[in-house]
């Protein structure tokens, strides 16, 4: 008796239709619905390319919610994840304990050692803040500071794209609308 097993049992997935997973099927039936959809309405006031070009960006993370797997993670934990990492992280510093200024330190804190020796019993027990310790959480703050200061920017470049592809599309609307032609022909006449 030969019984067939697939050589890699991990990844068995029983298919409901057509070849595909449950999963598969309910977000391609969801993908074509929401897409034609997009289409149908956007198609009288932008034309088919128009409405075409509007439904592919919406239609695609629904479609890859279905068929994307990473490391057997979805397409949402995936980009759940980048998205965390983006902007959830705090920056992580690396400090050089190797460089002139640390050696500085070093030796300064050594000469101060040497002198607290010297010092007589009833002196004060307080100890010195050592430059090693405060150059270290200089550059902390800076590190963090330039990290905020790219988070920042990063922020601005994306509100701009936002908005540089909402007026974008409501130039193409007004276009079809009929909006701009007096504009047009008032510019081709120069």
């Amino acid at each position: 008796m030969v019984i067939e097993i697939n050589k890699d049992i991990d990844r068995y997935q029983e298919s409901v239709a057509m070849g595909l997973t449950a999963k598969q099927l309910i977000f391609s039936i969801a993908s074509v619905v929401i897409g034609g959809g997009l289409v149908y309405l956007l198609y009288p006031f932008i034309g088919l390319t128009g409405a075409a070009y509007v439904a592919i960006p919406v239609v695609a993370p629904i479609a890859l919610g279905g068929f994307y797997s990473y490391n057997g993670m979805s397409f949402y934990e995936v980009m759940g994840k980048k998205f965390h990492y983006m902007f959830g992280n705090r920056a992580l510093t690396y400090v050089s304990t190797e460089g002139e200024p640390a050696i500085k330190a070093y030796e300064l804190e050594q000469a101060n050692a040497a002198k607290a020796k010297g010092k007589m019993f009833g002196a004060s027990g307080k100890a010195d803040v050592s430059v090693s310790d405060e150059i270290d959480t200089d550059k902390k703050k800076n590190s963090q500071a330039e990290f905020e200061a790219s988070k920042k920017k990063m922020m601005r470049m994306l509100i701009i794209c936002m908005i540089f592809i909402v007026l974008l599309v409501g130039v193409a609307v007004a276009y079809k609308l009929g909006y701009l032609a007096p504009l047009i022909s008032y510019v081709t006449k120069k």
